[in-house]
């Protein structure tokens, strides 16, 4: 072994290599528990030598805090849920190559250019985050008359000069479990609008992701998101080959500020909580296509929705919604082509939602085109159902140049004119 690397197994001989500039590869061979946050020095690389070594932090101790050109691979860090397993020192002038792969974290992964950070790449690869909360983390994204829950596994350039970029390369990144959610948002990159700091990643993949943001029912002005995108983000590709399931209100399963060409979802969206959303859109959005399908069982709980910025294609296999105010589908900007391969269907009534921060009554529709919205196509095959008293199957307010729609529309709630 050479002088630039070093075995450890001990708190001890830990803590003097991460210390030593002269060190740049550290391997630790042994479980080492009750430990302090450490720094890694510019350069230097953290894995565990075999298996899954466990580093335990103590109590209230944030982890692994990143510098420059650093490695932590292979290992696996636990602090208290509430602290973060993985940090940044924005005191240094650049990230340089930050690589992150095949960990698993108890607390949260946050990554944030902001102070004196102005340039990096990070690359992460097969983190699983078993458990986090970041609930009580004060510092959060602001748009659309709410403020954003931090996400477990966040990457955020906080610049306001727009010249500062971060770039970034994710994959196989997971995070909580099902029937025991990380608390917070999960996945969440975002820069500082469209005027500030950009993030630029290339691609950005996901595995199961389970979150409940822990927002009391009634909060109007606060979400959080399963997979969000924010503004000042442009995304290549957005992959979720997991599932993506939301537990709580205002909790949107996938949501979109920024600037996303393709977004490709392989398993089910699933929300519980009230005031969710299947797929939100706020951004530009260039394909969306889900392989399976939404699913809503909160009050006000819509499937698709499609508020600002522009979606040019959006691909959906299916759309069901379970409460009162839950629309299938809602459409309020210009749009291109919208298809839907096995038909939307609701289940409730009117009731309240939340909509940009202020809550509204809204009516079970299954598919609603609101004033202002212009949609070039709409297809939808298998039907638009709804069960509710005076639920409409389509409500048309904006202008569709070409809809069809197969297998029919039927409003089996009653409450008005037979459709």
């Amino acid at each position: 072994m050479s002088a630039s690397e070093r075995s450890v197994s001990t708190l001890t001989g830990l803590l003097e290599a991460v210390s030593n500039a002269e060190v740049h590869h550290i391997a630790v061979t042994a479980d080492i528990a009750d430990m302090p946050g450490f720094r890694l020095l510019p350069g230097q690389t953290l894995s565990g030598a075999s298996g899954r070594v466990k580093l335990h932090f103590a109590k209230g101790e944030d982890g692994v805090q990143l510098t420059t050109d650093n490695c932590v691979a292979r290992i696996e860090l636990n602090a208290d849920a509430d602290r973060r397993a993985i940090h940044n020192d924005t005191s240094v002038m650049r990230l340089g190559r930050i690589d992150l792969h095949d960990l698993r974290t108890r607390g949260m992964v946050q990554l944030l250019a902001r102070d004196n950070v102005r340039s990096g790449h990070i690359a992460a690869e097969n983190i699983d985050i078993v458990a986090a909360d970041t609930r009580a983390h004060g510092t959060r994204h602001r748009g659309y008359g709410v403020e954003v829950v931090p996400g477990v596994f966040t990457i955020w350039n906080q610049h306001d000069d727009h010249f500062v970029t971060i770039t970034a390369d994710l994959k196989a990144v997971s995070a909580g479990r099902g029937g025991a959610p990380v608390n917070g948002s999960g996945i969440f990159v975002g820069g500082a609008g469209d005027a500030g700091g950009q993030l630029i990643v290339g691609r950005m993949e996901t595995g199961a992701i389970h979150s409940d943001g822990g927002i009391e029912h009634g909060t109007a002005d606060r979400i959080a998101g399963g997979v969000f995108v924010s503004s000042g983000a442009c995304v290549e590709i957005v992959h979720n080959r997991g599932p993506v399931t939301t537990y709580g209100a205002n909790d949107m399963v996938l949501d979109n500020w920024g600037t996303v060409g393709s977004w490709v979802a392989e398993e089910k969206l699933t929300s519980y909580g009230p005031s969710a959303t299947g797929f939100v859109n706020f951004g530009t959005l260039g394909l969306l296509r889900t392989h399976a399908t939404i699913e809503t069982f909160g009050f006000g709980a819509r499937g698709f929705s499609d508020y600002d910025g522009t979606v040019q294609f959006a691909d959906i296999d299916r759309i069901v919604t379970h409460a009162d105010g839950a629309v299938g589908i809602q459409v309020s900007r210009p749009l291109g082509s919208l298809t839907v391969r096995r038909g939307v269907e609701t289940h409730g009534a009117a009731g309240e939602s939340m909509v940009k921060g202020v809550v509204v009554t809204l009516d079970a529709t299954a598919l609603c085109i609101r004033n202002g919205a212009a949609v070039r196509k709409i297809a939808v095959d298998g039907g638009l159902l709804t069960h509710g008293r005076g639920a409409a199957p389509l409500r048309l307010h904006g202008t569709v140049e070409d809809l069809r729609i197969s297998d029919g529309a039927g409003a089996l709630g009653g409450g008005f004119a037979a459709v």
